[in-house]
């Protein structure tokens, strides 16, 4: 069997998840992890509670300093937007050590910012679409039938190790696909997710109510339509059908359906502002965009940032 040697940055939901079901599949998965979440993590190991079957891990490699990983070929990156600062020395020790990085934050900066960092030949394009948590003891609870991870080369040598990926990636109970247009498709989900997140935590609300109401409804609508422009004015080649495409997927969500933001802000978490519709915000900035229903979503939304 082909096996990689794969580190988890940031043992979240979406980190142990997808971690979890690539260990499940016969594939060497490591957790780089802080203190207290090493310390849950061995007092309780893993289990994973999903509609696509669960599954108790028996054996769990964890560590708390970059050192201890003694091989890496790929480093699956989920740590939320504001820890990107704090992961890079890390990193750059894995990069050394001959690894490359898949991310799976939200949003467009990061990418940049990992290449300049790490080198452009290290950094993967990534987007990962599902609805997860952890409980109390840290274990996940998938709560729908997503569990995708899309990804693609950003330059040129990186052919091989996404046949690596696809490669041991093939048995896992996963959704993984390859794309070659890994750049729009991460464009469609910062679209999306930009306007999803914005609304719903601006209004403090669900979705179910937000469509009851056609002026809120149609902030997502407007919301979508700047990110489109923004995205096309880097050249990305986002359409109208794009837009359209969200807004049907929108409407057929549940009705207490919310975004991982909005949990966030309820629960007096940190949350992704800065990384999402900030991000947005400085990106339309260097191309002298104007986005006023998105500075005006980050704005309502800054004071609870934590």
């Amino acid at each position: 069997m082909f096996t990689l040697n794969i580190v988890v940055m940031g043992a979240g939901a979406l980190g142990c998840y997808f971690g979890g079901r690539l260990q499940q599949s016969g594939q060497h998965v490591q957790y780089l992890v802080r203190k207290n979440r090493a310390k849950q993590m061995m007092e309780n190991g893993i289990a994973i509670t999903s509609p696509h079957g669960n599954y108790q891990f028996n054996e769990l490699h964890i560590s708390e300093n970059v050192h201890d990983i003694e091989k890496a070929d790929l480093v699956i990156l989920a740590v939320k937007g504001q820890h990107l600062q704090g992961a890079l020395a890390d990193l750059k020790v894995l990069v050394e050590k001959g690894a490359k990085v898949l991310p799976l934050l939200n949003g467009l900066e990061h990418i940049s910012i990992l290449q300049n960092e790490l080198g452009e030949e290290a950094v993967l394009g990534g987007s990962a679409f599902i609805i997860a948590t952890l409980d109390e003891e840290g274990h996940i609870i998938h709560s729908n039938d997503h569990h995708d991870l899309i990804f693609g080369a950003l330059h040129p040598c990186q052919a091989s190790v996404c046949d690596e990926f696809e490669k041991a990636a093939k048995s896992a109970i996963l959704a993984v696909s390859r794309t070659e247009n890994i750049l729009v498709r991460m464009w469609i989900k910062y679209m999306f997710i930009t306007a999803f997140s914005g609304v719903t935590t601006a209004s403090n609300l669900p979705i179910g109510t937000i469509r009851r109401f056609p002026e809120t409804n149609g902030l997502l609508e407007k919301a979508l339509s700047e990110m489109m422009e923004l995205a096309n004015a880097y050249d990305i080649g986002i359409t109208k059908q794009n837009v359209a495409q969200a807004m049907e997927n929108m409407a057929g969500l549940p009705e207490e359906s919310t975004s991982s933001m909005h949990q966030d802000r309820r629960k007096g978490l940190t949350i992704e502002v800065e990384h999402l519709q900030g991000g947005a915000l400085r990106l339309a900035d260097k191309v002298g965009l104007e986005l006023p229903v998105i500075g005006t979503l980050y704005a309502l939304i800054k004071p609870f940032e934590n």
